[in-house]
């Protein structure tokens, strides 16, 4: 008797998870943004946010951690109860860097995380002061190898840091790199022409480049962006080696339930779907892209690997 009502207890324990999963939610979610409010991660995550909670009937909760190039944030949701009420809006930079950064990261990358939906990509392009003669970035690695030790570049990001190495292991070029903590900064810093160079999102840059204080040379995409219809691509520029592309994705603990990962993929694809959310994402050069939660977990294992191989090939060495 004892043993049946065990058995019944526990079903009833069972069925009464199954229906709170089917009813989900029930209550606001928290999305964790491993930067700053006002970033370009969390303006693209508060657009998705708002057609979403319409949808669920459920207020979507911003919350901001930024540090550790995005681990705060990966470890914090890593640890978090797998029910679905906190995930986080991932990039390159907790979840494809951040692994080969540290010899110890605070989470396994591609084991701790349920995987839901790509969000989409950003815009990151090389930029340089007017003061440098370059008109392409061909011309900005001859006028490099041509002045040694003249042209400095900052940078402001783990892309940023990720990207320029390798662009210039590849080329074969060197420049001082001068760091700063975050990207404005160091704008501040390449408008005055204390610096040259820098890798940097479009959206930081976009009066500048508008303006005439900056120009751009050439971007980190796949693909020519309408932003910047005149402004190649670095594999169109001759870098065909070239294969890091700064991404961003919604996730979950791992063992987060089947049905609740289900439910957030629908509303994440329905909102990349509808127009004016659309036409929002690309006015912050972000060009959404939804995917399905096993297309999302293939995505990551490449994107591990590729930024892997990318920064040893840069020198890079974890800490």
């Amino acid at each position: 008797m004892k043993v049946f009502r065990f058995m019944a207890a526990q079903a009833a324990c069972l069925l009464m998870a199954a229906v709170a999963h089917a009813q989900f939610p029930t209550k606001p979610i928290r999305i964790v943004v491993p930067f700053a409010a006002g970033s370009t991660t969390d303006v693209i995550t508060r657009i998705l946010a708002q057609p979403m909670q319409q949808a669920m009937g459920q207020t979507l909760v911003m919350d901001n951690r930024p540090g550790s190039d995005g681990a705060l944030a990966g470890d914090m949701v890593a640890r978090a109860p797998a029910d679905g009420y906190t995930l986080l809006m991932a990039t390159n930079s907790p979840l494809s860097a951040v692994p080969h950064l540290r010899k110890k990261p605070p989470y396994d990358a591609l084991k701790d995380f349920a995987p839901i939906s790509l969000a989409g990509y950003y815009t990151f392009l090389v930029a340089v002061h007017p003061s440098v003669p370059a008109k392409s970035l061909r011309e900005l690695h001859d006028h490099a190898r041509a002045n040694p030790g003249k042209l400095n570049y900052a940078t402001g990001n783990t892309s940023s840091i990720v990207i320029t190495a390798l662009l210039h292991s590849q080329a074969g070029v060197k420049m001082l790199h001068v760091p700063y903590k975050s990207e404005p900064p160091a704008i501040v810093d390449l408008i005055s022409g204390q610096v040259q160079v820098m890798v940097t999102s479009y959206s930081t840059v976009a009066a500048h480049l508008r303006e005439g204080r900056l120009r751009a040379l050439a971007l980190a995409l796949n693909q020519r962006s309408p932003l910047l219809p005149n402004v190649p691509t670095v594999v169109e520029s001759g870098m065909t080696q070239f294969t890091i592309t700064p991404w961003a994705g919604v996730f979950a603990p791992a063992r987060t339930p089947k049905t609740v990962v289900e439910r957030l993929n629908r509303e994440i694809n329905a909102a990349l779907k509808r127009l004016e959310i659309r036409t929002q994402l690309e006015q912050q050069a972000f060009a959404g892209a939804g995917s399905t939660p096993e297309a999302l977990g293939v995505w990551v294992k490449d994107q591990y690997q590729i930024w892997g191989a990318a920064m040893r090939e840069a020198g890079i060495q974890p800490e």
